[in-house]
Order: C-alpha cells, then sequence, then structure tokens
C-alpha cells in the first residue's frame, strides 16, 4: 500500500475558476487523497473564498483542510472562525503564520505559528488534526538554520500532529532536516511537498519569494528550453516524479502535492508513482 497523498488548491476568484477546482478536485479523487487542503491569502485576503472551497469540497464526499494564517488576526476573530469549521465538521487545518502583506501596521494578536497552534489546542482541544509548515532549506527570513529548526520543534511542541514541508528539489535537503528535528525529539510525519514543473518563469518567481532553490542544473536545463513548452512539461513530469519516487524510497510518510488547482501534471506523476 502507497503511503497518503494529499492535494493542496487556491480559492477560486471568478465563476470559471470555481468550475474549473470542482473539476480539478474530481478528477484528483481517483487517487484517494488523504485531504485536500485550501490555502488562506496573506492576512486572510481569501477567508470567505477558503471557506466556501472547504465546503464545497466537503459537499462533494472528500476531507477538507483549511489553511489558517494567524499573522494580522485577532484571537476573536480567528476564534469565530475556526468556531464556523467546527460547526461545519472540519476537524483537519494546516496553521500556519502566514505572509505580512504590503503595508501592514498592526500584526494582530499573534507573531508566529506556534502561538497559533497553542491557540487551537487550549480552544478546542483535540478536535483539530493540526498540520503544520516545515522548511527542508529553511525560511527565506530565518535569521540561521538552527534557529529555523528551533522555530519548527516549538510549534511540534505546542500540538502540531503532522508538517508539510515547503517545495523543494533537493531530496538530501528533506533527509537531513528530518534527521535534524527528529534529533531534537520530534516524532510526528514530516511530508514533503511536491511541485510539478509547467512553466519555468513562474516557478522561479515563486521560488524566489518563498526560498525554495532551484538547483543550478535544473535552472540551466529549464533556462535552455526557452519557450518550448511541451518539452519543459515532459522534462518536469521526469524530474518530479524521480524526485517523489526517491522520497517515498528513503521513507517519506506521504506527499503533498501544490496543484495550482491543476490536475493533469499531478496525475501523470501520481500514475506513475503507482497511484
Amino acid at each position: 500500500m502507497r503511503p497518503p497523498i494529499s492535494f493542496e488548491f487556491f480559492p477560486a476568484k471568478t465563476a470559471e475558476g470555481a468550475i474549473k477546482l470542482q473539476t480539478t478536485c474530481q478528477q484528483l479523487a481517483q487517487f484517494n487523497p488523504e485531504f485536500f487542503s485550501v490555502t488562506f491569502g496573506a492576512g486572510g485576503s481569501t477567508q470567505e473564498g477558503t471557506l466556501k472551497a472547504v465546503l464545497d469540497i466537503r459537499a462533494a464526499g472528500y476531507a477538507a483542510a483549511p489553511h489558517l494564517s494567524c499573522i494580522g488576526a485577532t484571537r476573536e476573530r480567528l476564534r469565530a472562525l475556526v468556531q464556523n469549521y467546527q460547526d461545519h465538521g472540519i476537524r483537519h487545518i494546516v496553521a500556519l503564520r502566514g505572509d505580512i502583506p504590503s503595508g501592514m501596521v498592526e500584526l494582530g494578536d499573534f507573531r508566529y505559528a506556534n502561538e497559533l497552534v497553542s491557540f487551537l489546542r487550549a480552544e478546542f482541544g483535540d478536535w483539530f488534526h493540526i498540520e503544520v509548515a516545515a522548511y527542508p532549506e529553511f525560511h527565506p527570513q530565518a535569521v540561521s538554520a538552527e534557529a529555523d529548526i528551533s522555530n519548527f520543534v516549538n510549534k511540534v511542541n505546542a500540538g502540531a500532529d503532522a508538517a508539510i514541508t515547503q517545495y523543494f528539489f533537493n531530496a538530501d535537503a528533506y533527509f537531513r532536516f528530518c534527521d535534524a528535528v527528529q534529533a531534537r525529539g520530534v516524532t510526528i510525519p514530516v511530508v514533503p511537498g511536491i511541485m510539478p514543473i509547467q512553466n519555468f518563469s513562474q516557478l522561479a518567481r515563486f521560488s524566489d519569494v518563498c526560498g525554495a532553490e532551484i538547483p543550478r542544473w535544473l535552472r540551466l536545463r529549464l533556462q535552455a528550453m526557452g519557450d518550448d513548452v511541451a518539452s519543459i512539461r515532459a522534462f518536469g513530469l521526469d524530474v518530479v516524479t524521480e524526485l517523489a519516487d526517491r522520497l517515498l524510497a528513503g521513507g517519506a510518510p506521504g506527499l503533498h502535492f501544490y496543484t495550482l488547482n491543476s490536475a493533469g501534471a499531478v496525475s501523470t506523476i501520481c500514475q506513475r508513482l503507482g497511484y
């Protein structure tokens, strides 16, 4: 039996996007994912869209996990939002600090994700399975690798049940991160995040923002393909499938796919992996 997989969406902004998201969800459901997660914009900017997408996924009969970012939020607002999720029978949350929106002055009642995890445990006990973020290549704002590992351990000690990593293309970074946190007493599953490669300029833009490294050999190969979309996608499928296969062979407890609300490449990778 293959380790569990999960898929991440972002809330649709248009009616057409909502239809596409529904179709994508139906297409990916064939792989029996453990859950579908839905992102939460900076400062809670997609709060209503996240709630709607999560409830739509639930109504279709699938497990859904809303992302919840705490930066800029008050305890009262988060308590009401999470209570709404609980009232709808949601049992799974991805708890994040979140990005600080440009121009934000008031950061709210929370500074770090471990404070959010502690808040959720204090307010809702064990109702929610709580996922947190992990950064095998370290958070771009971390002052040091050791500080970032300590921040992760703090989230685990606050009550996290599992973690999902930022995407990466260097399997050794993931395995070394897992070794480092296990040496600090962490026993929860750390699930690698997987990003399909379909558009090099988009991938480079995402990576510059989130701190994920595109290895030099991979960057140069993709750059050499220029605007040859078919070649980029074919090459990307091979690279990401090989990465995922190595992660599973090395003991990764599952895979979490960043779908960008599209099923094509993700479906092919899952099929190649035997799901």
